[in-house]
């Protein structure tokens, strides 16, 4: 009986790790653009970038906390917010290409 206790806990323990698992959350670049241009997520989300335009891209935090390669069409750059606090960032190619991320709790 105690095999079954153990085991049924440890199913119950996974699904509750599951749950607070932070799925990645998508912004394109499009136009021009960062769509969306604001997006507000939770520490430990990760944000995936995916360069649509056929002229090539490149994403830089203004703090310098991360930073891509140059992104041709249907490249993608991925970074994880672990901590809060507001990420501004743009395209160094495009510098009026804006964007910012929140993390908040």
């Amino acid at each position: 009986m105690k095999s079954i206790s153990f085991a049924f806990a440890w199913i119950l323990a996974t699904c509750a790790l599951n749950a607070h698992a932070v799925e990645p959350t998508s912004i394109q670049i499009q136009k021009f653009l960062f769509t969306p241009k604001e997006i507000t997520v939770k520490p430990g989300t990760t944000i995936v970038w995916t360069n649509k335009d056929e002229t090539p891209h490149t994403i830089i935090a203004s703090d310098g906390s991360f930073l891509s390669k140059a992104m041709d069409t249907d490249d993608h750059y991925e970074h994880t917010f672990a901590t809060e606090g507001d990420f501004s960032y743009l395209c160094t190619l495009h510098p009026y290409m804006t964007g910012i991320v929140h993390v908040h709790k």
